[in-house]
C-alpha cells in the first residue's frame, strides 16, 4: 500500500516555486471564495447543500487549503514536504545534474602600468 501525499500546491493553485507571499494570498483568496460565513461561500440553495456538485467547498475542502496552507507556509515544514513529495514522485520535481559550460573571459588588469617620463629639472620652485 501506498502512501500518497496530496498536492498542497495544487490546493492552493500555485506553483512549487511560489514565495511565502503568494501562498498566503492565495489561501486568502481561497478562504474568502469558500468559507461558509462569507457571502461567496454560501450556495442560493442553503449551508446544507456543499457538496462536490454545488459552487462551495465542504469541510473537507476547507480543512483541505488550512492545511495546505500550514505546511506551505512554514518553511521547515515546507521543506520536510517538498523532500517527501520528490521521494514519493521520483521522475517529478527533484533536483537533477544540469551540464555547464566554463568559459574563461578574459579580465581587465586591476592596475595598468605605463612608462615613466623622466625630466632633468630645475622645476619652478626648487630654486
Amino acid at each position: 500500500m501506498t502512501n500518497k501525499l496530496p498536492d498542497y500546491y495544487a490546493v492552493l493553485n500555485v506553483a512549487r516555486t511560489a514565495t511565502r507571499q503568494e501562498i498566503s494570498r492565495a489561501y486568502r483568496a481561497l478562504m474568502r471564495l469558500h468559507h461558509p460565513d462569507l457571502e461567496g461561500g454560501s450556495t442560493a440553495a442553503g449551508p446544507d447543500s456543499a457538496g462536490p456538485d454545488s459552487g462551495g467547498l465542504d469541510n473537507d475542502g476547507l480543512l483541505g487549503i488550512m492545511e495546505a496552507f500550514s505546511v506551505l507556509s512554514d518553511p521547515i515544514t515546507r521543506a520536510d514536504y517538498d523532500r517527501a513529495l520528490s521521494v514519493s514522485r521520483p521522475n517529478g520535481g527533484g533536483p537533477r545534474e544540469v551540464p555547464v559550460r566554463r568559459m574563461h573571459t578574459p579580465q581587465p588588469p586591476l592596475l595598468r602600468v605605463t612608462p615613466v617620463l623622466w625630466e632633468r629639472g630645475p622645476w619652478p620652485g626648487t630654486g
